[in-house]
């Protein structure tokens, strides 16, 4: 993977699948700045890549805010004076039935999944259009094609593809990529905070017969984010095992 010493930003990347996809690219090579609104987290991993030798910093900060996404970029740009790539990942579930879903419910998956991605790449543009490079991955889920109790979680990721490809064509001339991976039944937090019954009823619906991993998606991000991919912008990869498929 070309994608050695390139400066790489992964938010909401304290654990599951942003924590899988910070330790892709630390292992590929890159110098990763790891964020998350967890200290003692994300400090820890931080220490631990460190301590095997690859090359990783953070920064805490809510990047569903002006505020925390702007420090986020300047974070980057003051340690490592360049942004090379952005991994929106930050991301959380709201998951009930329409009818008993709350304005707060919808409004926080809205705030988290797609207002984040707005803010953060935004704030990542002004350097990767002065460098004229840059790769943005913004991290969807097989749910936006639908989901049953999901409303609020699918139209924000759907959120997420129809952004993905605005992004793709506003920046292809800075040779700025903007791609989306879409992950489907993926061993994380929010997979194992289920019930054992939920998740072995969810594993069934997986083609290839089990859920997948966090460095699964990794690799995928790692794809988007070599330089060899550079004439490949406005495309959502499906990491699922085959669910995006059929109606699951």
């Amino acid at each position: 993977m070309a994608i050695r010493d390139r400066v790489a930003v992964v938010t909401g990347s304290g654990q599951g699948i942003g924590e899988g996809i910070a330790r892709h690219l630390a292992l590929a090579g890159a110098v990763v700045v790891l964020n998350d609104i967890d200290e003692p987290r994300v400090a820890a991993l931080c220490d631990e890549l460190k301590a095997s030798g690859l090359k990783a910093g953070y920064f805490v900060g809510d990047v569903s805010s002006k505020a925390g996404a702007t420090g986020l970029v300047d974070y980057a740009m003051d340690n490592y004076s360049r942004l090379d790539i952005l991994v929106n990942n930050a991301g959380i579930a709201r998951d009930k039935w329409l009818i008993k879903m709350s304005e707060e419910d919808w409004d926080e998956v809205m705030r988290v999944n797609l207002k984040s991605q707005f803010l953060c790449t935004q704030a990542a543009a002004k350097p990767m259009m002065e460098a004229g490079y840059g790769r943005i991955v913004n991290i969807g889920s097989r749910a936006w094609l639908g989901g049953a109790g999901q409303a609020n979680y699918s139209a924000s990721k759907g959120g997420v593809v129809s952004f993905t490809r605005s992004l793709a064509l506003e920046f292809a001339k800075y040779q700025i990529t903007a791609n989306a991976v879409a992950p489907g039944l993926i061993d994380s937090p929010l997979f194992r905070s289920l019930s054992l019954e939920n998740q072995e009823r969810l594993t069934k619906t997986v083609p290839v017969g089990r859920i997948g991993g966090p460095d699964e998606i990794g690799s995928a991000v790692a794809f988007f984010a070599d330089d060899d991919s550079w004439y490949i912008t406005g495309q959502v990869l499906y990491v699922c095992g085959g669910r995006s498929i059929g109606a699951y």
